[in-house]
């Protein structure tokens, strides 16, 4: 495939922009780079257009957006989510630059759509949000001045994309579980360690998000998730067996 090609099955997904001006930005900065699969969760009204007039020449890339309501539903479709974070966290291991991710990324897209996620300009993604990457990229700065306009922060990652994507010779690439097979199956393995008690029915998250980054580093395809399902639907039905009145004393 064409290096345009691959770019087509990347998605730069903006959550609950605060500015359409950094939406117009960033469609800009899609042409430059070659991507043109923009989608909007949340995004702010722009009753005067702002976000064209800042896209110069881009305006098709914001008129053809899709345009969500929930970063669940807005990935659920994509095989890898990769969450943009200044904020790496002490639990956070998928964590990686723009380069690597772009070396990382750009084997995986001849069969796989991979979205890349950036959160509001001011406090980024929340926890929830990140709760649904499967890896992280981190743009490494001064830390005398950390912050970067988001802009300027889809620009460096988009041109490392765009250089790796020039660069790379398609190779065969696997075929991964799109996140919506991934989401049920989090969904499932965590009703499962509530209800046997390994998880605190009140506080799940954090033993949650380190088993999300440990399936996630393994980049299942559908059969692991279907394998993983069976596994757990199986244990589910010896639990039950074996609780109180669940009939595991029967004759």
């Amino acid at each position: 495939m064409a290096a345009g090609d691959l770019l087509g099955n990347v998605s730069i997904v903006l959550v609950h922009t605060k500015t359409p001006a950094n939406i117009g930005a960033v469609a800009r900065g899609m042409m430059n780079m070659g991507l043109s699969r923009l989608v909007l969760v949340r995004p702010p009204r722009d009753p005067e257009g702002e976000a064209e007039k800042l896209a110069a020449g881009a305006e098709a890339v914001i008129r053809n957006a899709a345009r969500f309501e929930t970063l669940r539903d807005a990935v659920a479709d994509h095989q890898l989510v990769i969450g943009t974070s200044r904020q790496k966290g002490r639990l956070r291991k998928n964590v990686h630059t723009p380069r690597e991710t772009a070396e990382q990324v750009v084997p995986l897209l001849a069969k796989n759509r991979v979205a890349i996620v950036f959160g509001r300009e001011v406090n980024g993604l929340d926890r929830a949000d990140l709760a649904l990457c499967q890896e992280i990229v981190a743009i490494p700065s001064d830390e005398r001045f950390p912050s970067l306009n988001l802009s300027h922060a889809f620009l460096l990652i988009a041109y490392e994309l765009f250089v790796a994507a020039r660069s790379t010779t398609p190779a065969p690439s696997p075929a991964l579980a799109a996140a919506g097979e991934l989401e049920g199956f989090f969904g499932h393995l965590q009703g499962l360690l509530q209800e046997t008690g390994f998880l605190d029915r009140e506080h799940p998250d954090r033993i949650m998000l380190t088993l999300r980054q440990l399936f996630g580093r393994a980049r299942l395809d559908a059969r692991d998730v279907s394998i993983l399902r069976g596994i757990l639907t199986q244990l589910q039905k010896s639990f039950q067996l074996r609780k109180p009145g669940g009939g595991s004393d029967q004759a």
